[in-house]
């Protein structure tokens, strides 16, 4: 079905034309147009249209198989270029060499393989949602089928704790409610109506639709389906999801700019070694197995291990702040992310409505959040209210008579206050329980004898309770400008204040706050009366008063955005809610600064172009009444312009956003499968807080990713040019191919772990989010690289050179290099725990793990020099104790080096930035 289709009344007899605008059509036209009727379609229509329409199924596309993600995670310039050199290893007889290459190449598939698998479970997931059987009428006669079996044009009998199988018009209701918050995010079950809406409203305002996969809470009704399979929301979602793009994180994308950099370069250098070698006599063997060693001293790779291992210990510590990671690089990627589009409900905000204000004549605060009943009444005054007698006896009344009109009930379990029923009731109850008036109490002295229902055509509930034999109560609540109308006094006045009163209920309003009004009149008669249309439209009303009620802002998520933006990184609110609600608890939470700001609305983003949409992003962060697909274009928009965007949600309308989003962040206890599926991290808490928790990590871990590289590079770049310079000045290697994946995979790898537990920057998030194209290899990191480099290799020289003149053999010269190499990272990680900062001031013990690796590699180091199976494997040979002597004082000399040099940055820098 296409459901952009305009509605045509020309169609023959059978064929069914669909139409986006169904709920701007009566019920009569909407079953004459489908070509059905109240009792149902024929089995000659049913057979027709399943073989025009198909079965009523979201299809899930196949996915890339595992050889195919497999290929994916070996086509990379580096590891191709590691493949290549096993081959040549192989070739020349250097079997170790060779194992230890595809060892790692194995690693690093699988590893690629299991993170790019998940991304497919997403669209897998929104077939769970879909219910199995469903109620329809066919030829005037209720039946239960298969729910794929359902076509456009069939009637759905709809009772509560029904699954929609398809999208569907309603025809008729008594009483229905349908949970939509999987779709629209609306926490509070909407009611459907029958009567046509305005063409132009959203999704979310279409009360007579009802939507595949949401549930029927309360009530019946008939609806006619207008949608089946891939038509409905939930297919176009599901589309939508499969269409998103597979975002690459920032740093894979610099990685990936530098690995093809790199590979450039040691392919080149390879070339030129072998003919360098060649030309100063080399054998052809000789020449290829230096080319191989440069190769392999070239390529870091012990990298992609520590980038895992770091990635991974930021996925703990982010776990132990209630936050899953799902896909490892997304940590990192938090750390860079410039552009936040969270949620409202229960992410800013607690998820637990509460009254904070009345209006008795005077204006009440009730303080005290979330349901527990403690809290104090203040007068508008700064007075507590019981020391103003008439007041308190209006609050008492007007508390009393909303417990009466309401079904919501505050329970206590295992020291936790929680509500049943309906949370904007609840909220009055517990208003009502922080003055100490209890339920129970209340209503063993009026017992209630009818009740009226809310509905949103009469905007009101209305109960009737008995005082004695003759005297009755009875009690509306609703919306205050209906209620209002039905008053001729209120309790603090014997004139009827319409105007002032619905002036103070919009003022409260325009803060945000959910108004209500309570009202109530004396009924003297001997007979059980009855709650009638005529009773309550007498006009003999008497207003108790107001209550404004709100989901209130997390504190903590006011101290997160203000950390956020300090941070560079903007926080926009996009949410299904009302406009002015959104305005207010983004004014609340520091969103935006003044309560006034202007408002982007879905349909407004309807009419712009993907540039005016980016302007408006520059200036406005509140977006209110949005779809699916504003959400995913929103994403897209500012993912075009470079920014690095994180969304938030929970339903499965916010699937594909999370998904094409950089970073998808789902909400753990309301959140969906669907939702969780789509999303990178999850978040156990539900609260923004744990967000810029994240992104600290994040940050922190990108730091340490950053501090790897530039720990590991200087001595594959060390090592290189040593091979380089030897060949060249046509000398003896003073270092082999094992030697060099010795120092890569075993003491480069054990030294390199350590800083990824280093405690993050006291200035982390002061700074701006580092920009999308920025490089990898920063201006500072390779003036580092290219220093320490000069170094190793200088150091290196100096130590083979030395050893051969003082009579060493050739293995003992290698073995020193190798020593040499090893302790001078040992030194110079000492210095990599901060590339701006001293040892000192970073806290000497502030990461015990940097002296166990540093201990460990010693030790390792110790056996690959003396233990007689590992000169075997490695031919390393014993070193005499001068010998260790010299390798540990030259080594130590990086120490001295790296502290001069951020010194002479440092004053550098302070004189730039001075005035």
């Amino acid at each position: 079905m296409n459901p952009s289709a305009t509605p045509d009344t020309s169609s023959a007899e059978g064929r069914v034309t669909m139409s986006n605008m169904w709920h701007a059509l009566s019920a009569s036209q909407v079953l004459e147009r489908l070509h059905t009727s109240a009792a149902g379609l024929s089995q000659a229509q049913v057979a027709q249209r399943t073989a025009e329409y198909g079965a009523n199924q979201v299809q899930v596309p196949t996915g890339p198989g595992l050889l195919r993600l497999g290929w994916r995670q070996v086509a990379q310039p580096l590891v191709l270029v590691l493949i290549a050199s096993a081959i040549v290893v192989v070739a020349l007889g250097r079997v170790v060499d060779a194992a230890a290459i595809a060892i790692l190449v194995v690693i690093n598939a699988i590893v690629g393989v299991v993170q790019e698998a998940r991304a497919e479970r997403a669209v897998a997931s929104l077939m769970q949602l879909t219910p199995r059987t469903c109620t329809v009428v066919r030829d005037g006669a209720t039946l239960q089928i298969d729910a794929s079996a359902v076509v456009p044009g069939d009637v759905l009998v709809l009772v509560a704790g029904d699954q929609l199988a398809a999208d569907a018009r309603v025809i008729d209701n008594n009483g229905l409610f349908i949970d939509e918050s999987m779709l629209t995010g609306e926490s509070v079950p909407v009611e459907k109506l029958t009567r046509p809406v305005d063409p132009d409203i959203g999704i979310a305002d279409r009360s007579n639709i009802a939507y595949a996969s949401t549930l029927v809470v309360a009530g019946q009704g008939h609806a006619v389906v207008i949608a089946t399979g891939a038509s409905t929301q939930i297919g176009q979602i599901s589309e939508m999801v499969h269409a998103a793009d597979l975002i690459q994180t920032p740093l894979t994308r610099r990685i990936a700019t530098f690995s093809r950099t790199l590979t450039t370069v040691i392919l080149l250098l390879g070339a030129v070694t072998v003919v360098v070698a060649i030309w100063r006599g080399y054998t052809v063997v000789e020449s290829f197995l230096a080319a191989v060693a440069l190769v392999v001293s070239a390529i870091p790779e012990g990298l992609p291990a520590i980038m895992t291992i770091t990635l991974a210990v930021g996925v703990r510590q982010m776990a132990a702040r209630n936050a899953i990671v799902r896909h490892m690089p997304s940590v990192e990627s938090l750390g860079s992310t410039t552009f936040i589009c969270t949620d409202k409900t229960g992410t800013l905000t607690r998820n637990e409505m509460t009254a904070t204000d009345l209006y008795v004549g005077e204006h009440i605060t009730i303080t005290g959040t979330g349901y527990h009943p403690t809290g104090t009444f203040t007068l508008h005054n700064g007075h507590e209210l019981h020391n103003a007698e008439a007041a308190l006896q209006r609050v008492e009344r007007l508390l009393e008579a909303a417990v009466l009109c309401s079904n919501a009930r505050l329970a206590h379990h295992h020291e936790e206050w929680s509500i049943e029923g309906d949370p904007t009731e609840g909220a009055l109850i517990v208003a009502a329980a922080k003055l100490g008036l209890e339920r129970s109490h209340i209503e063993g002295r009026h017992t209630r004898v009818a009740e009226l229902p809310f509905e949103s055509q009469r905007r009101l509930m209305a109960t009737l309770h008995q005082i004695d034999d003759t005297q009755h109560v009875l009690i509306v609540k609703g919306a205050p400008e209906v209620i209002l109308g039905l008053c001729s006094r209120t309790e603090w006045n014997t004139d009827a204040a319409d105007d002032y009163t619905l002036t103070i209920a919009d003022t409260m309003a325009a803060r945000g706050l959910r108004v209500l009004a309570i009202a109530a009149k004396r009924i003297t008669t001997s007979t059980q009366p009855q709650i009638t249309t005529d009773l309550i439209e007498t006009r003999d009303f008497r207003l108790l008063g107001l209550a404004g009620l709100v989901d209130p802002p997390r504190p903590e998520a006011v101290r997160a955005v203000a950390t956020c933006h300090s941070a560079g990184i903007r926080v926009a609110m996009v949410t299904g809610d009302h406009p002015s609600t959104a305005n207010a608890i983004a004014h609340a939470v520091g969103i935006v600064s003044t309560p006034d700001t202007p408002v982007v609305t879905g349909a407004s983003i309807d009419t712009l172009s993907d540039e005016q949409l980016f302007e408006i992003t520059r200036t406005s962060t509140v977006f209110a009444r949005v779809a699916p697909a504003h959400k995913l274009r929103l994403v897209k928009v500012l993912q075009q312009h470079g920014e690095i965007v994180a969304m938030t949600g929970d339903g499965v309308n916010d699937a594909p956003a999370l998904k094409q989003a950089d970073v998808g962040i789902a909400m753990g206890q309301k959140g969906t499968d669907v939702s969780r599926e789509a999303a990178d991290i999850v978040l156990r808490d539900d609260n923004f807080a744990t967000i810029e928790n994240a992104v600290h990590e994040g940050r922190r871990v990108y730091d340490n990713m950053l501090k790897s590289i530039v720990f590991i590079l200087p001595t594959s770049a060390g090592v290189a040019l040593l091979i380089l310079v030897s060949v060249a000045l046509g000398l003896t290697l003073p270092i082999l191919p094992v030697h060099i994946l010795w120092i890569n995979l075993i003491a480069t790898v054990t030294l390199a772990l350590p800083l990824a537990f280093e405690q993050p920057e006291s200035n982390i998030m002061q700074r701006a989010p580092r920009r999308t194209n920025e490089p990898v290899l920063t201006p500072l990191a390779r003036q580092r690289i290219l220093l320490v480099s000069a170094f190793m290799f200088a150091n290196a020289f100096a130590v083979f050179e030395w050893a051969l003149w003082q009579g060493a053999t050739l293995d003992q010269a290698r073995t020193a290099v190798a020593a040499t190499i090893v302790i001078t990272e040992a030194f110079y990680l000492l210095s990599c725990r901060s590339l701006t900062n001293s040892i000192r001031s970073i806290g000497l013990f502030s990461n015990p793990y940097i002296y166990a690796g540093i201990a460990a590699v010693i030790v390792l180091q110790a056996a690959f020099t003396h233990a007689p199976f590992l000169n075997t494997i490695f031919d390393s040979t014993p070193l005499t104790a001068l010998q260790w002597t010299v390798a540990i004082a030259a080594a130590a000399l990086v120490l001295p080096l790296i502290a001069l040099d951020k010194t002479i940055r440092n004053r550098i820098h302070r004189t730039t930035v001075s005035p």
